[in-house]
């Protein structure tokens, strides 16, 4: 059995992003989104509007405070440039109502996208451009694995993702084969 890969070159997230954007901007959203706030899909797909949207001073909101269903934590996250403007052009699209689900199927904005649905939106766009081994959940791991990448604290990173050691966040996130990808990389004798 393959393990959920986060999706390792910016290069593949253009692509991606591109393709999703062009496709449907719903689904180009749910990627931006999932990609910039490492929630699990399960979390991700019951977020409503009044989550990410302060109604009553019409303005987006700077910070995502969510009960996390798997952990039963209470956790905080920053909605960054990326993520804000990605939902704001969709709120402007569809002009949902504060208690409607942000990830809805088309004609029912009361009910949250189911996870077979969303898989298949990421699975099919991912296999599009080539990618293997990505579902939903690869967009959890990609903020984490671009993020280290780009030289945020793993402890930090791991803070983010509720991980009890640093060894799960860096077998999660797949630094383990990548460091020893690089040693073999060096040793091309």
């Amino acid at each position: 059995m393959s393990t959920t890969e986060p999706i390792r070159k910016e290069h593949d997230i253009y692509l991606l992003k591109e393709l999703l954007i062009n496709q449907n901007y719903r689904d180009y959203c749910l990627f931006v989104v999932g990609i910039n706030i490492p929630l699990r899909i399960s979390d991700l797909l019951r977020l409503k509007w009044n989550d990410v949207y302060d109604y009553p001073h019409n303005l987006p909101k700077t910070h995502l405070r969510i009960f996390e269903k798997k952990t039963q934590k209470q956790n905080q996250m920053r909605i960054n440039h990326q993520a804000a403007m990605a939902l704001m052009t969709y709120r402007e699209i569809i002009n949902p109502m504060p208690n409607q689900f942000v990830f809805s199927p088309k004609d029912n904005h009361d009910v949250p996208l189911s996870r077979v649905s969303a898989y298949k939106i990421i699975k099919k766009a991912a296999t599009k451009i080539g990618l293997e081994n990505v579902s939903c959940h690869s967009l959890r791991k990609t903020f984490g694995y671009q993020a280290m990448s780009k030289g945020a604290n793993i402890a930090v990173i791991m803070e983010i993702y509720n991980h009890s050691s640093y060894e799960i966040t860096r077998r999660y996130l797949g630094i383990d084969q990548d460091e020893k990808d690089r040693v073999f990389e060096l040793m091309a004798l």
